[in-house]
């Protein structure tokens, strides 16, 4: 399948594992006045209709993962600078975000496999969001987070406070939206914002790693089993076990479902065709 065509960012296939790169280093890999929102959404909606893709991985090239929103856009919204992302009128902006940033929060939220954070250095604002939107999160000592849009006397426009609470609680993501701090590795570590920290350069290979050892399941399965992940954060328990009843009888009938059973009883790693 055709990889999306991408300008500020990069896209690597190493077997059934993809890696997003964010390429504007030159702008801390901002989400606003670059093309990385676009990119982050057509990816993940390529890595959804690609049978052969089942992890995708995202970070940054540079000092940065993300610096969110770009800060000077936001000084410049009146006059000639009224068409920025940021500039308008009440009903203006509030389109633009819908038809802009807003886009991926959805599209993350669709992804049908699962999504790694590298999280190679500051993810701030809409960057720190970006990160929370992925399934797990692997930092370094480079990692700076901060939910930090009260600081510039806006909310996170994104989305961020719906993803954040469901990572770690409600009261302490509202700590975090309301003080407006930056976090180090170590407390998101402690938060369980992180999964792990590892050293600078280990980041990547350490994500890859994990990347590759989930793209080892049965692909149908993993897909499977990361949208039962999601649809059980808003369904009752009875129509989530319903649901489970329907994709568990799809499960048995796969061929490697009976490929991983043969496996296992024979002591080894299972071949996995995706059908």
């Amino acid at each position: 399948m055709n990889q999306p065509q991408l300008t500020d960012s990069t896209l690597t296939i190493d077997g059934r594992v993809a890696l997003l790169t964010f390429n504007r280093h030159d702008v801390r890999n901002a989400l606003t006045g670059t093309a990385l929102v676009d990119e982050i959404v057509a990816t993940v909606e390529w890595a959804n209709r690609n049978p052969y893709i089942s992890v995708l991985v995202m970070t940054g090239a540079g000092s940065a993962f993300s610096a969110g929103g770009n800060i000077k856009e936001m000084a410049e919204r009146d006059g000639e600078h009224r068409q920025g992302a940021f500039g308008g009128s009440v009903l203006e902006v509030q389109q633009k975000y819908r038809e802009g940033i807003q886009r991926m929060p959805l599209a993350m939220e669709r992804a049908e496999i699962p999504v790694i954070a590298a999280v190679n250095g500051p993810a701030i604002g809409a960057g720190f969001d970006l990160s929370c939107m992925c399934d797990l999160r692997i930092g370094c000592e480079n990692t700076l987070l901060g939910e930090t849009f009260i600081n510039l006397g806006i909310i996170p426009g994104d989305g961020g406070a719906w993803f954040l609470q469901r990572l770690i609680g409600y009261q302490r993501a509202a700590e975090l939206t309301l003080s407006g701090r930056l976090i180090k590795a170590d407390e998101a570590l402690e938060l369980g914002i992180l999964l792990k920290v590892v050293e600078a350069e280990q980041l990547l290979p350490s994500a890859m790693e994990l990347a590759q050892s989930i793209a080892a399941k049965p692909p149908q399965t993993l897909r499977m089993t990361k949208r039962l992940l999601k649809m059980a954060q808003r369904q009752p328990l009875e129509d989530f076990l319903s649901l489970c009843a329907s994709f568990q009888g799809m499960c048995h009938n796969t061929e490697d479902h009976l490929e991983a059973v043969n496996a296992f009883l024979e002591k080894r790693p299972g071949q996995y065709q995706g059908k």
